[in-house]
């Protein structure tokens, strides 16, 4: 007993989201570049360019999605699942090209001289970290709620969109009030940016490469299935128990140990009675092996 697709509806709600979120940036990434410029603030206009790129990577994401729900096939028996955490280190890595590009832009331009940037540049960088912010808060909520590595780094992509924003937000203010001399302040703010992105890469990239090494997963996965295969009759314990992560599925192998005296038909009765209790209680499991062992 297997699943036949791969959590059809939980896809379609990351898609949902994700496209959500590329035309947010669409209309972001004009207001801000052209704000930035003519309000003459590079931090503004590095904080375009993040937002150009989680139109990009949200691409990514989206093809991830579609992909990863697609159904098992003769080339790929175990699903497209990898496709999804796959997306998500794409994004880390996109995330951290964006941060060198602005720091090195940055550094360039604190070196040479030019003007404060303009107050209403303000007014636009407060709306965007609303918005932004806004926009974390709801894909990050489905990113749980689907248990998506991908949908939860497009939602990071934003945050760090957000931070971009307040950080340039703050250098702009103090050059604003400082005045002649605090003109790098808006520069230097765009710089700390870069290494909140950075930041932000990683903690996007540690759990999806996990996932595409087969790592545990997070959570009481084990203690929790072993208590239900152990509720099935004539199952004295559990020898060995893996559980990995594939897209929004999971795939559990366990050695279950039986009295030695039962019959070939007997224990092939409970390993399936032990992987319908497992999957009955848990439906983001997409297939369990069960091997028996004689007590």
């Amino acid at each position: 007993m297997t699943s036949s697709t791969v959590e059809p509806h939980k896809a379609k709600r990351g898609e949902q989201t994700t496209l959500v979120g590329i035309f947010v940036n669409i209309g972001l990434v004009l207001v801000k570049g052209i704000t930035g410029w003519f309000g003459h603030s590079y931090a503004l206009i590095a904080d375009a360019m993040e937002s150009a790129t989680d139109i990009l990577t949200s691409i990514l994401v989206w093809v991830g999605l579609r992909t990863a729900s697609k159904a098992p096939d003769t080339n790929h028996p175990f699903g497209h699942g990898k496709a999804e955490p796959l997306a998500a280190i794409m994004v880390s890595i996109a995330l951290v090209g964006a941060a060198i590009l602005i720091a090195v832009q940055s550094i360039q331009h604190i070196q040479v001289p030019h003007e404060i940037p303009a107050p209403f540049t303000l007014v636009v960088l407060a709306v965007v970290v609303v918005v932004k912010e806004v926009l974390f808060r709801r894909i990050a909520k489905v990113g749980d709620e689907v248990e998506s590595s991908a949908v939860k780094a497009d939602a990071w992509h934003h945050r760090s969109d957000a931070i971009t924003s307040l950080t340039a937000f703050v250098g702009i203010s103090i050059a604003l009030i400082g005045g002649p001399g605090y003109e790098s302040a808006d520069d230097w703010a765009a710089l700390l940016a870069s290494g909140f992105i950075i930041v932000n890469a990683y903690h996007i990239f540690r759990p999806s490469f996990g996932e595409i090494m087969d790592e545990t997963p997070a959570g009481d996965w084990q203690q929790e299935l072993k208590a239900i295969a152990m509720t099935v009759a004539e199952v004295k314990g559990i020898d060995k128990f893996r559980v990995r992560k594939t897209g929004f599925e999971y795939f559990i192998d366990l050695h279950v140990t039986v009295p030695g005296s039962l019959t070939v038909s007997q224990g092939h009765a409970i390993a399936h009675a032990v992987k319908a209790a497992i999957m009955e209680a848990k439906p983001a499991v997409y297939d369990v092996l069960v091997h028996i062992e004689p007590d």
